[in-house]
C-alpha cells in the first residue's frame, strides 16, 4: 500500500476515535535484536514512549509511526493493528 494512503487511513482511523489495541513493535524489535532504548534512540524519543506504544497506551503521531516503521523495516499498517 502506498505510504500516503497508509497515512490517510491512519488519520481517518484516529479521527474516528479508533484506538491502537496492539502493536507489533516488541515482536519486530526482537527480530532485529533491538532494546526499547535502541529503538527509542533511532527514532528520537524516550524509552518510556516505546513502552507505552508497546502496551497500546499511546497513539503515536504520524511522523513517529512512520519513523518506527522505517526503523523496523515494515509498513505502518503492518506495525499497528486498529479495532473499534
Amino acid at each position: 500500500m502506498d505510504f500516503f494512503i497508509c497515512i490517510l487511513i491512519l488519520q481517518i482511523n484516529l479521527n474516528e476515535g479508533l484506538k491502537i489495541i496492539k502493536t507489533r513493535i516488541k515482536e519486530l524489535r526482537a527480530r532485529y535484536d533491538l532494546t526499547q532504548e535502541d529503538l527509542a534512540q533511532r527514532v528520537g524519543v524516550r524509552r518510556e514512549t516505546i513502552v507505552f506504544l508497546e502496551k497500546g497506551k499511546y497513539n503515536p503521531s504520524l511522523k513517529l509511526a512512520y519513523d518506527i516503521s522505517k526503523a523496523l523495516n515494515t509498513s505502518i499498517d503492518e506495525l499497528f493493528i486498529f479495532e473499534e
